[in-house]
């Protein structure tokens, strides 16, 4: 067993590089996001119809993380508090849902190729959306924002939860209406039980976080509103001033999705690393082992329990491996004690994160400090490059913590905080 391997099963933070990276530009990928921008211009008139507080329009501010006490090289994006869902998967589950609406609806002949998508907010769309059903897996956001969108339209609505899924998620899907299925398994053995029970039901569509290409793509658009805010910013992304970003990673459709479209804006000038919990690294475990075959954190003796619910998974979806496996600069794990401190942190200065949405703010030092971070700035960037990183961290949930919850993370992180500053 390497030094590397004795590290991972023993659950100590690390940084991974992928010897499969390959920066480089993405004719694919900047096909896969000008459909996808395409898509979610042709549905502002439904959101704004559904969500007049949008005004038709899913995105988070960016922020800098001068803000914050961490200086003027870091940059924050804020999908802790995207509208409607509260968190990432706003992207993906409202935009699969909505999608999956519009083909319903243009099948059925309530929708003309040219015709208002706003009118399948209206009743008559609404009662044929009822007699439908969308079904998901999920240990809480995804299921939070499938679960809005879906009865949003009218649709009867089921999810299926792992036994560590939050009792608030549950409780907030079943007050609007949600069908919730808890199972006395994980998260993948929850999504394959309900994968399952959808196959037999036609009138069911089901929301694959393990293989939904509607997922990935409608993540992706990310990469565009990001690109107009650096834009505006003052920031442009080039050889000499390349962008870093630290993805929140469970299963990997939004890590994926989000880095997959910035590699379509930025090219060979970004570099993406998911941020994993260190008992539960799906997509290292996946990524190391390669893609001849399916590996979970099992496999190494890990866990997979982590005070980050929506990180607990065990093994990463292999639509998102493929799609990763030349486009992934590499993954980095934080321990729960990490993750809990700088909700605390930053807490302090106005942002209100779950222990997952909190990863992120590992990766700058692990990069730059760690023998196998140093190594990946020296292979990859020039040293003038190196000086002039763009670190941005994914901020992904957070928003509908119930009050008593979160208060309770900011004290323990408080109080580890001060138990690691009283050691040294």
């Amino acid at each position: 067993m390497d030094e590397f391997e004795t590290r991972l099963k023993e659950a100590q933070p690390l940084l991974w590089c992928n010897p499969s990276y390959q920066p480089d530009g993405d004719d694919e990928a900047r096909a896969g996001l000008a459909r996808a921008v395409a898509d979610w211009a042709e549905l502002a008139p439904l959101i704004a119809a559904l969500w007049p507080e949008t005004s038709g329009t899913i995105r988070s501010d960016l922020r800098s993380g001068a803000a914050a006490g961490l200086g003027d090289a870091l940059w924050i994006k804020c999908d802790h508090d995207l509208p409607v869902a509260g968190s990432v998967k706003a992207r993906g589950g409202l935009f699969e849902v909505l999608v999956t609406a519009r083909t319903q609806a243009r099948a059925a002949g309530l929708l003309s190729p040219d015709g208002d998508i706003a009118t399948l907010a209206k009743p008559e769309a609404r009662a044929f959306f009822a007699q439908r059903r969308i079904a998901v897996g999920s240990t809480g956001n995804l299921g939070l924002s499938v679960g809005i969108a879906a009865r949003a339209l009218g649709y009867q609505t089921t999810v299926h939860m792992s036994h560590d899924a939050k009792a608030w998620k549950v409780q907030r899907l079943r007050d609007l209406g949600v069908e919730v299925v808890q199972h006395d398994s994980d998260y993948s053995a929850a999504v394959a039980a309900a994968r399952n029970i959808a196959a037999n039901d036609p009138l069911t569509h089901f929301v694959d976080d393990e293989a939904s290409e509607l997922l990935f793509r409608g993540y992706s658009a990310a990469a565009r509103e990001l690109q107009r805010q650096l834009a505006k910013a003052g920031i442009e992304i080039g050889p000499d001033r390349p962008l870093v970003l630290y993805l929140p990673c469970g299963i990997g459709g939004a890590p994926g999705g989000i880095a997959y479209g910035a590699r379509a804006v930025f090219g060979p000038d970004v570099h993406a690393f998911f941020m994993e919990p260190v008992q539960a690294p799906s997509a290292l475990v996946q990524m190391r082992a390669g893609l001849a075959r399916a590996t979970d954190v099992y496999e190494v003796g890990l866990s997979n329990r982590t005070e980050a619910d929506g990180m607990a998974v065990a093994t990463m979806s292999g639509l998102v491996a493929h799609a990763m496996h030349t486009r992934l600069a590499g993954v980095i794990t934080v321990d729960d004690d990490r993750l809990l401190c700088d909700l605390a942190r930053m807490a302090d200065h106005g942002f209100r994160l779950e222990p997952s949405a909190a990863s992120g703010f590992a990766g700058p030092a692990m990069l730059e400090t760690t023998e196998e971070g140093r190594a990946f700035l020296a292979r990859h960037l020039t040293p003038e490059a190196a000086r002039n990183i763009v670190h941005l961290v994914w901020t992904t949930g957070g928003a509908f913590v119930p009050e008593d919850q979160y208060q309770d993370f900011i004290v323990r992180g408080r109080k580890i905080s001060k138990h690691l500053q009283d050691r040294s």
